[in-house]
């Protein structure tokens, strides 16, 4: 079942006779903070945290009538109590509690906490899934949640269902209620659990490199050039190495070149952004003095594509012995030799 808030199970206890409202219905939110590494034995992997807080668990909570007679009860089912299944994340959820001496092997004086996730939901859909687990006690002398928590988040899978704490609190604590405070009203212990399931990212992208192009080599004729009265014109598009492309012109020029020179700039059709490495020429008609220049690059800011403001000088088009405009018809070309892609998967 999923709640926004946690739910609270009852263990050993007649809650209509208790009278007694379980304190994980405290809403208040604020800490004291402190972090420990973890110890060898432990078997953690990074740090662990210890802080006392007012907020109350926030996927399950347990209260025991009395912990003296759960720690007895619980020596005849392997020493755990195991609460009933809760949801969290799309995923049944069991909170097992060891309030005995050395159980599990290896814990000492220490109450145990675990959380199991159910089999059932893994092989419905079977994939690891991220938690992160915070274990937490109720103390009433400080009307505050003490809780320990490791910094990473765990992995759960078919063949790792459990995770927990070994060493959560020392059960002496549980035995001297008069100063501890994790005892109260008469024998009584609370006990809750968060667990914040991560969702696995949905999208993602990736980065390659090309430069095998196919058709590398694309031409575009402006006729009528000395007649073109627009500040910029652009080609239709192109394909070349499965992208397309267009080519933008400013006659007169743009930015420091205007009046005086030619700009020629490669844009992306679909304003894709990415590195681009190309050879850029206003051809030479009547022999092979192109004028050449190469980008090799993220695209510019202004144009938000490669090229260059003062490519070729107005003076050299007009010059009609230099090839450049041969009956009023600019000729400029656009050799691609690579560029980066992003796919999105």
């Amino acid at each position: 079942m999923e709640t926004g808030t946690p739910v609270v199970e009852e263990g050993f206890v007649d809650v209509e006779q208790s009278g007694v409202l379980p304190p994980c219905h405290s809403m208040r939110s604020r800490r004291s903070a402190s972090v420990v590494p973890a110890r060898n034995h432990e078997k953690l992997t990074g740090l662990i945290r210890r802080e006392d807080r007012t907020r109350p668990p926030s996927s399950y909570c347990v209260k025991f009538e009395s912990f003296e007679t759960m720690a007895k009860l619980v020596t005849n089912n392997g020493d755990k109590y195991e609460s009933r299944p809760f949801s969290v994340g799309g995923y049944n959820w069991t909170l097992i509690i060891y309030p005995n001496q050395n159980k599990p092997v290896g814990s000492g004086g220490f109450v145990s906490m675990y959380v199991r996730i159910d089999n059932s939901t893994l092989i419905a859909n079977p994939r690891d899934v991220y938690a992160e687990i915070t274990f937490l006690t109720y103390r009433s002398t400080t009307d505050k949640w003490h809780f320990l928590q490791e910094t990473d988040a765990q992995r759960f899978h078919l063949f790792r269902q459990e995770w927990g704490q070994l060493l959560f609190l020392e059960i002496a604590y549980y035995k001297n209620p008069s100063t501890a405070g994790y005892i109260f009203n008469g024998g009584q212990s609370v006990f809750g659990v968060d667990i914040l399931v991560s969702d696995p990212f949905k999208e993602w992208e990736v980065f390659s490199y090309d430069e095998n192009i196919r058709d590398p080599i694309t031409d575009w004729k402006l006729t009528r050039f000395s007649t073109r009265n627009l500040d910029s014109y652009t080609s239709e598009p192109f394909s070349s190495g499965g992208r397309n492309w267009v080519l933008k012109v400013y006659p007169n020029g743009v930015g420091a070149a205007t009046g005086n020179s030619l700009s020629l700039y490669l844009l992306s059709a679909s304003n894709e952004k990415g590195y681009v490495k190309a050879k850029l020429r206003v051809i030479d008609q009547k022999g092979s003095s192109h004028v050449e220049k190469q980008v090799d690059g993220w695209p510019n800011a202004t144009e938000n594509g490669w090229g260059y403001e003062k490519f070729i000088p107005l003076v050299d088009i007009k010059d009609t012995s230099k090839g450049f405009l041969v009956f009023d018809t600019l000729k400029v070309e656009v050799e691609i030799l690579s560029f980066s892609k992003t796919d999105s998967l």
